[in-house]
């Protein structure tokens, strides 16, 4: 091998013009490829923090009540009448020992119990129709991190204390140290004085959510000592159907995963991810036909010396060795420019771009894969000349 190795290198060097253009062309796609790949990681990361970050990647909750089946008429005929009932709040049964179980699960990073369900919220003359959240903050904060999203006050849930998002806020006229008032359907009601103001990242979200104690949300709902769901955040967001599926199977309850309730997040993701695979696919064929095309017309033009080599003893298989080591060599150095390439693409996109929504980041992992794609695909460009090189007969490759 280290003869084959040593012409593969010589023949580059003579071909140093075609070897130049072959290495400007695969370092252009590399540095495409590790450009864009970069520009939709970050993109995609950037949505799910924003997105996912304020709210449970898993919901898990008690079953729906479903009606029974009324029959009718006589034993000659009988109907099935069947309407659905309305869900009303319920508590999880047994969520205390329930807890410490699905949170144990794998891919499980934390799980706190919360309750949940419609409020008024009233200011003065001034109302709006809100969602109470009670939470314990300590374990919640592994789920939703809220002191993150803090923008005034603290995340300090009192008895009487809550913290509401700065829309709602903005529509109430509040401000930390106000007073709000909570009403609920069943007629029961509380005074509260807010804590701290958060921003979800979501209007909608700002504007509903009002976040107060475990215990007071218990009262207020009139559920006491339960909660209506188990929120849990995931190792790998991706994992979270899976998971709840898991869960669901071990513990009778219903897991909605974010999968599930955003859709849409999901299906532009995965149109994002099969959009950056087509980028490559093709970028790979391009530079697979420009590797081939090159080495298929230095078989051409070095054929005497392929048939003095084959004349002198070198094996059909050191020949094919040589031009396959041209394609590594072409794509592995094409790589490492691209590579670098790709680098000053980002920084100056980053720097052109000050105020972009999201940080564009190059990970370890994209010039890896960069460097591995243009690699083996160096190499499957070079098998057809490889093979046409070492099927050349000797006698007439000298005489031509």
């Amino acid at each position: 091998m280290s003869f084959a190795w040593t012409v593969a290198l010589r023949f580059l060097r003579e071909g140093r013009y075609q070897t130049l253009l072959i290495i400007s062309g695969v370092s252009l796609g590399v540095a495409v490829v590790v450009f864009i790949t970069a520009i939709i990681t970050s993109l995609q990361a950037s949505l799910i923090s924003d997105t996912l970050g304020s709210q449970a990647h898993i919901v898990v909750r008690p079953p729906d009540e479903r009606a029974r089946p009324l029959r009718e008429g006589g034993e000659a005929q009988r109907l099935l009448r069947l309407q659905s009932r309305p869900q009303r709040l319920r508590s999880i049964d047994q969520w205390q020992a329930l807890l410490p179980l699905i949170a144990r699960e794998v891919g499980v990073m934390a799980a706190a119990a919360s309750i949940s369900g419609p409020a008024l919220a009233i200011r003065g003359e001034a109302d709006r129709s809100v969602a109470i959240v009670g939470i314990e903050p300590d374990s919640y904060v592994g789920v939703v991190d809220l002191r993150a999203k803090l923008q005034a006050g603290e995340l300090r849930l009192g008895t009487e204390e809550a913290v509401i998002g700065i829309d709602l806020a903005e529509e109430l006229g509040l401000r930390t140290g106000d007073r709000l008032r909570l009403e609920t359907a069943g007629g029961r009601g509380q005074s509260f004085r807010i804590a701290g103001l958060v921003d979800l990242g979501m209007r909608d979200l700002n504007l509903r959510y009002v976040y107060i104690a475990l215990r007071s949300a218990q009262t207020l709902l009139d559920v006491p000592g339960g909660v209506s769901t188990i929120d849990l955040r995931v190792a790998d967001v991706f994992q979270a159907r899976e998971i709840g599926q898991r869960i669901e199977a071990q513990t009778g309850l219903i897991a909605d995963s974010w999968m599930e309730t955003s859709r849409d997040l999901l299906n532009a993701l995965r149109s994002q991810s099969i959009a950056t695979g087509m980028i490559r696919v093709f970028v790979a064929i391009s530079v697979a036909f420009g590797i081939a095309s090159v080495l298929v017309i230095s078989v051409v033009q070095r054929a005497k010396e392929i048939g003095i080599l084959r004349a002198t003893g070198a094996s059909r298989r050191s020949v094919m060795a040589i031009f396959l080591f041209q394609g590594a060599l072409l794509g592995l150095a094409g790589s490492v420019v691209g590579s670098l390439l790709a680098a000053l693409f980002v920084y100056g996109f980053t720097r052109a771009t000050g105020n972009f929504p999201f940080q564009v980041g190059l990970a370890p992992g994209m010039f890896a894969g960069a460097a591995l794609i243009a690699s083996v695909t160096g190499v499957v460009a070079a098998v057809f000349p490889a093979l046409r090189a070492a099927r050349l007969d000797p006698v007439e490759a000298i005489r031509g």
